[in-house]
């Protein structure tokens, strides 16, 4: 589906299969700790924020769906896997997962919901020590590493021509 409108935020999953486009600001940005997101994330919560069904475009393949529950189901890409969507029947609106927007930050949780699954010790994450990801892997490691990644931006062709991917570090 090709739409003539200009999104306001793109995203994907991280092999570039599944591809989406929001065309309205996204409602009710949340970070969910019941134990279903903690399952379907394989995280200790889900960040999430909605808009309604005819906002969101799938600009290249569309989600695998999994029946979570009798009311909800949620979206992944069938390839590598990554948490795309969570649905909720009848409420006509598609809540996409804030970490697979190419801009994540673009997007600030406002709430907390399943609280009552919610890690006793989140709150003291801040306040762990910090390590950027180059001072964590060994001399030259990452002169040598590839991503396979798709980038944080829509591509005309995935992957492209020949197998060469781009470089997204």
């Amino acid at each position: 589906m090709t739409s003539s409108r200009t999104p306001l935020l793109t995203g994907g999953c991280q092999c570039g299969a599944v591809r989406y486009a929001l065309h309205a600001t996204p409602l009710k940005p949340s970070i969910c700790h019941c134990r279903m997101c903690q399952k379907a994330f394989g995280a200790y919560y889900a960040p999430l924020a909605s808009v309604k069904t005819e906002d969101i475009e799938w600009t290249r393949g569309e989600p695998k769906r999994f029946r979570s529950s009798s009311l909800v189901q949620r979206g992944f890409c069938a390839a590598c896997g990554t948490p795309l969507t969570y649905e909720f029947d009848g409420e006509g609106q598609v809540a996409v997962s804030l970490g697979s927007l190419d801009d994540p930050a673009a997007v600030k949780p406002i709430v907390q919901y399943g609280i009552e699954a919610r890690m006793p010790w989140i709150a003291e994450l801040a306040g762990l020590p910090g390590v950027v990801t180059e001072d964590d892997m060994p001399p030259g490691a990452l002169d040598r590493m590839v991503n396979h990644q798709h980038p944080d931006h829509d591509t005309r062709d995935w992957p492209p021509a020949g197998g060469d991917r781009e470089e997204s570090r």
